[in-house]
């Protein structure tokens, strides 16, 4: 089993330019630490549904309101509020794109809480002896001699479909027949409600993949698997 960067395809070129935006490195930074609150918060925001910060203060009272929370907790809800409003403000296609890479980026950094950051890596393809290489690559990966770990992310859980869980567990059991370990998951911006319900709705193998909700990203800091 080795890693390979993807292809630098067309694709791969316009979302790198995406990927870079200083906004998804604001935002990611500021959802590394966030409550769980405070990444409802900005999920609810980067939907697009308002762009009226008063309004999104009213429905999130504990996050701003100093009478019930505490005046850290506000300051940081607002820095995530105007960030998430700025992604919001995107039209459409970008904010897509936009809130996808957020996720990754989080991910990544995440997972650099727990292991050494150089081993964190973006846009890999994995290789096995004999198998045809995917042509799609995974968002995050943890390239490490003992343990290495392959992610993909999705903003919601609308974007669990057959062909990423049968991509993830199609690694893991490559990586089994090199008598190799590999954990993979599936990381969702999303709540765990959510993406039990697509779950169920799938046939493709995931009883061996991890599902990351929103509730659980924290986890990535510890140990998965």
């Amino acid at each position: 089993m080795r890693f390979q960067d993807a292809a630098r395809d067309a694709r791969a070129v316009v979302y790198a330019g995406i990927q870079a935006d200083p906004l998804v490195a604001r935002a990611a930074e500021l959802l590394v630490t966030a409550t769980h609150g405070q990444r409802i918060l900005a999920r609810a925001v980067m939907n697009g549904e308002s762009t009226d910060p008063g309004a999104w203060r009213t429905m999130f009272p504990s996050l701003f309101d100093l009478a019930i929370g505490d005046d850290g907790r506000r300051v940081s809800s607002e820095s995530i509020l105007a960030a998430a409003l700025a992604v919001a403000d995107r039209g459409e296609q970008v904010r897509s794109q936009v809130r996808g890479a957020i996720v990754e980026e989080l991910t990544a950094r995440l997972l650099a809480r727990r292991v050494e950051a150089t081993s964190v890596r973006r846009e890999r393809r994995i290789l096995f002896d004999g198998v045809r290489a995917e042509i799609h690559p995974y968002d995050v990966t943890v390239e490490r001699d003992s343990a290495p770990e392959a992610y993909d992310c999705k903003w919601g859980a609308r974007g669990i479909n057959a062909d990423v869980l049968h991509q993830l567990d199609d690694a893991r059991t490559h990586a089994g027949d090199e008598d190799e370990r590999l954990v993979v998951g599936l990381v969702v911006f999303d709540a765990v409600r959510s993406c039990r319900v697509r779950l169920a709705a799938q046939t493709a193998p995931h009883a061996a993949t991890e599902i990351v909700p929103i509730e659980g990203l924290d986890a990535l800091a510890g140990r998965i698997g």
